[in-house]
């Protein structure tokens, strides 16, 4: 009689039941560590990719990688502080940020700050455009620094399409934003095309720009325009802020009795160049431009106003003159007479 034995049927059924349960746990690890990969990943991007704001955060001087994925993390900048500090472990930059004053924005993702912190570099470069620029010396100003292609920016100037309602009624032409490009010190980041640079700076003007202004633009009877154009020639001819809203008051007198601006400013503009005294054949210039010859406003601004003098061309003193001289030192005097005019003129001039 043969015997045989179960003892290894016995522990192949053993196997059997066993290997079902290990193949289930491994694939759900798998299943684990893909979701996981898949958070990092997701946590990793952007904040808000069509972000186009700055935001400085200070890294202070001795803060490790926790505290630093903080103070990102409370400024919104990244999604994930337990990610930050995961990622600087494996992308070897755990400990090695440096300490500094950084713009950064949320369109960048975590690697880029990173990178950034590590390097102790900014992906953002300043300008600052001064009060009274022309579109001619913005270009040249934006040109010389690098940050523009004069063609392209001139191309955006004419073309370029701006959703603002004040863009909407610019006049047409390669001057068509003459005037809005709001004079400030604007942070923007190095990649930023022209048309990106002319859309934050008319983007500022929106918001010196506000609802008080346009109706305060109604009560005058003037258009958006109007305003910008004679805000634009106060500029130019104020040195000290206190005059802007007298001599503000000295054009609202002239438009009301259609009495020519004879603003020397305007005939500047068509000379491009600022001389400082202009010859007679100077105000002769033929030009829609020459407030010697044409009565009222030209047809659009000479450079861009700063916030002061778009107050001041909104909100003029209240007075009869309407006349003012520059006495030499940047201050002006004010007359209401022609008689008086010539009585500081020449006490001041000759």
């Amino acid at each position: 009689m043969v015997v045989y034995s179960n003892k290894h049927g016995h522990a192949h059924r053993r196997w059997r039941l066993l290997i079902g349960p290990i193949f289930l746990i491994v694939i759900i690890i798998i299943i684990l560590v893909v979701m996981f990969f898949q958070y990092i990943d997701r946590s990793s991007e952007p904040v808000d990719p069509n972000s186009t704001e700055s935001i400085t955060i200070i890294i202070p001087t001795g803060a490790g990688t926790a505290e630093i994925s903080n103070i990102l993390a409370e400024a919104d900048l990244i999604q994930d502080s337990r990610v930050f500090r995961l990622q600087s472990k494996i992308e070897v930059y755990d400990g090695k940020y440096k300490a500094g004053e950084y713009t950064l924005s949320q369109s960048m993702s975590m690697e880029e700050i990173m990178r950034t912190l590590f390097e102790g570099k900014s992906l953002t470069v300043r300008f600052t455009i001064p009060e009274g620029y022309d579109i001619k010396r913005t270009t040249e100003k934006l040109a010389a620094e690098g940050l523009i292609d004069p063609e392209a920016f001139a191309e955006e100037i004419e073309k370029g399409h701006f959703d603002y309602k004040f863009v909407e009624k610019a006049p047409a032409g390669p001057n068509r934003l003459e005037g809005y490009l709001f004079p400030e010190t604007y942070e923007i980041f190095t990649n930023a095309n022209e048309h990106d640079i002319i859309d934050r700076m008319l983007y500022q003007f929106r918001k010196v720009f506000t609802e008080e202004s346009y109706d305060r633009t109604e009560e005058l009877g003037m258009t958006v325009n109007e305003v910008i154009t004679l805000a634009s020639i106060i500029e130019r001819e104020a040195r000290y802020p206190a005059d802007r809203s007298v001599i503000s008051s000295v054009f609202h007198n002239r438009l009301n009795i259609g009495m020519p601006l004879q603003s020397c400013a305007t005939v500047q503009y068509i000379l491009g160049e600022q001389k400082p005294v202009l010859s007679t054949k100077d105000t002769q210039i033929e030009s829609p431009y020459n407030t010697y010859i044409i009565n009222g406003l030209p047809p659009g601004p000479i450079g861009s106003p700063g916030e002061d003098s778009i107050r001041a061309a909104l909100y003029p003193n209240d007075t009869n003159y309407l006349y003012f001289l520059a006495k030499g030192d940047g201050s002006h005097v004010f007359s209401e007479t022609y008689d008086q005019f010539l009585r500081d003129k020449a006490k001041y001039i000759n």
